[in-house]
């Protein structure tokens, strides 16, 4: 079966973004009195905000109210926003536009498929929105990752079957989510992620052989 529609998480695979999020997070747990290391936002890469908290509140022993929850959440998005403002087109990461731009002249449908409420406006502020078919973003989509609500939605919107779509995903709960759905699932990290049908380290120098499955 013959891949015909790409598609992209957006936070780590497309855009460096993932600094934001840490220093929001950073912050936060701070602000609790927490530490909190590169290898603990390792644990809540790819995963939705209230998700994140949970695992979060698990390991560093917190206990919060419901109101304490929703306000720590809210903070830590507005922190994140201010961050990002200053996001731009250095921020795409290496070999992102001319991968895309090779999709696009072979012919292929591409989306982003993202559980963040903020992927508009990284889109805009990166220039990028222009290459994608489709944008499923937190505000389509409820269930976070790994469900694999976010890529069953996406398929259904590109009117493609699941099983003739493959994923860049640089989380594990992405990865799972995507295999959930039925797609292939490439995995952009700095180490391999078992359950990927394939792993490379980054979008730089990619051929259209890399779809091949």
């Amino acid at each position: 079966m013959s891949i015909k529609a790409v598609v992209f998480d957006l936070d780590g695979v497309l855009v460096d973004t993932d600094r934001f999020h840490y220093l929001a997070w950073k912050r936060i747990l701070e602000e609790l009195g927490k530490e909190f290391t590169e290898e603990d936002n390792e644990q809540i890469k790819g995963v939705a905000r209230f998700r994140a908290l949970e695992i979060l509140q698990k390991m560093k022993e917190i206990s919060l109210s419901e109101v304490e929850k929703m306000r720590i959440l809210r903070r830590k998005n507005n922190l994140y926003l201010e961050y990002v403002t200053e996001i731009d087109e250095e921020d795409i990461l290496p070999g992102v536009q001319e991968f895309l731009e090779l999709l696009k002249f072979r012919g292929l449908a591409t989306a982003i498929a993202s559980t963040s409420d903020n992927t508009s406006i990284i889109l805009e502020l990166t220039g990028l929105k222009k290459y994608f078919d489709v944008v499923i973003d937190g505000y389509t989509v409820r269930a976070p990752k790994p469900d694999p609500e976010v890529y069953m939605v996406t398929a259904k919107a590109l009117g493609i079957p699941a099983r003739e779509c493959a994923i860049f995903e640089d989380s594990r709960a992405g990865v799972l989510s995507g295999k959930e759905a039925g797609m292939k699932v490439i995995a952009v990290s700095e180490r391999p992620i078992l359950e990927a049908d394939k792993w490379i380290h980054s979008l730089k120098d990619l051929s259209h052989d890399i779809l091949k499955f």
